[in-house]
């Protein structure tokens, strides 16, 4: 199937709902539940692991999923031949926070929730800035820097681009970039992109890669 099969917002049920019918079990859901975490960004700034999708449910309300590829895979048992559906989906607001999943089912609605389930616990936040000396405009529609990630055999470097280039980049990519709130890049990429799960994720790896380390806009912070 061609990639971005599907897209649009998460099933319509509000964070309250989520709330009421969760039992957490883990302690930082527990926190969230009791209210003493209010912000994702309390979650990334603590380095405290999300164990649980509703979390992310609760705390960013206004995700999207794309999914940008399904394939058909099989496997030999001892029954005989199994066939699955493998999805690869991506989350994010559009506004600094992007997931990746993917999931395997014997039905395809299944095989997408797994996937959606799977990106939430792998959200993460992205750094955005404007990196290019050709703009220097300070607003936030760009990557502040270069950064590179690698999966597989397919590597993705990301370079800060002026305002009104948009996103040079393959599909897969532009679908992972989009739901990060990236506006404006250039990329550059090596190997097999033609998987769409390593290609997708290599450009996950490198928009994570975007905090790695301090920049000294971090250093008045508290």
């Amino acid at each position: 199937m061609s990639p971005r099969a599907s897209r649009g917002p998460m099933p319509a049920v509000s964070p309250r709902e989520v709330l009421e019918a969760w039992e957490p079990r883990t302690r930082v859901g527990r926190m969230v539940k009791e209210g003493k975490i209010s912000s994702i960004d309390e979650i990334f700034r603590m380095n405290l692991p999300i164990l649980e999708p509703e979390i992310v449910d609760i705390l960013l309300p206004n995700l999207k999923h794309e999914v940008i590829d399904v394939t058909i895979v099989q496997k030999m048992t001892d029954a005989g031949r199994i066939t699955r559906f493998r999805a690869v989906v991506v989350v994010g607001n559009e506004d600094g926070y992007v997931g990746l999943g993917k999931g395997k089912a014997r039905q395809f609605r299944f095989a997408i929730e797994k996937a959606i389930r799977n990106a939430k616990l792998n959200i993460t936040p992205v750094r955005r800035g404007c990196g290019s000396w050709e703009c220097s405009c300070g607003e936030p529609h760009s990557v502040p820097f270069t950064v590179r990630g690698k999966s597989g055999s397919v590597e993705v470097i990301l370079k800060p681009a002026p305002k009104g280039t948009g996103l040079v980049a393959g599909d897969v990519a532009k679908a992972v970039l989009r739901m990060a709130g990236i506006r404006d890049v250039w990329s550059f990429t090596k190997g097999e992109t033609r998987t769409s799960y390593n290609f997708a994720r290599a450009t996950y790896l490198a928009l994570r890669a975007t905090y790695k380390f301090v920049t000294p806009l971090d250093w008045q912070r508290t």
